[in-house]
């Protein structure tokens, strides 16, 4: 209940720093020309990368707080807690952009990750993106516990970093929106560190980075 109430709290502050960083970027809050001419398109990178990152987000935070109850390790749990406090609030960020942008928060006419030249199908094995864990994949981290489940997390954990890094890094080429630019900077640099921090982790527990399909 601590850990959830957290992440509420987390959202509470991303959507007062998202209308003060949208008002900041925009020009003025009354709506003036400056704050429309700013207002990035429903197809944009900016549109696109704060929804695809948003649902990639969410997958994060849901097996953080699955892995919060497979296992008592400190250093897994502290780990957990950290990425599903800052990735709740991240996206909180994002679907207040999205919201204050007056742009529906989905779109299911685009396929994940168009807005960066890729859009292919998603498989339908629950993967949506590339990185994200399969449906396969979340239901074993639920049914094993202790060091397995520590293991299957950092291994899952680490290939939903390379892939939301990967499209971070396509929001820091493509994305016009100064701050969406810096939030998506930070993404890369944070997550490159807590992929070093579970390659140690997974090292320590004679594990590799690999996970099971």
């Amino acid at each position: 209940m601590a850990a959830v109430a957290a992440v509420v709290l987390a959202l509470l502050f991303a959507a007062a720093a998202t209308v003060a960083s949208a008002r900041s970027d925009g020009g003025g809050s009354d709506g003036s020309s400056s704050s429309a001419a700013r207002t990035p398109a429903t197809g944009s990178a900016d549109a696109g990368f704060a929804r695809d990152m948003s649902v990639h987000h969410q997958q994060a935070v849901e097996m953080s707080f699955i892995v919060r109850d497979r296992t008592d390790n400190a250093d897994v749990r502290r780990l957990a807690y950290d990425i599903a406090n800052t990735q709740a609030n991240q996206r909180g960020m994002m679907l207040g952009w999205l919201n204050l942008w007056g742009l529906p928060v989905t779109d299911a006419g685009a396929l994940p990750m168009a807005w960066m030249g890729m859009g292919e199908e998603p498989p339908t094995d629950g993967a949506l993106m590339p990185g994200m864990a399969t449906r396969a994949q979340l239901t074993k981290l639920g049914e094993v516990s202790g060091k397995q489940a520590e293991i299957l997390y950092l291994q899952l954990m680490t290939a939903h970093h390379k892939g939301g890094i990967h499209m971070a890094e396509g929001c820091v080429e493509l994305c016009k929106v100064p701050t969406e630019k810096k939030l998506a900077q930070g993404m890369v640099d944070g997550q490159k560190s807590e992929i070093q921090l579970m390659a140690d982790l997974l090292k320590a527990r004679g594990a590799t980075a690999t996970a099971p399909r």
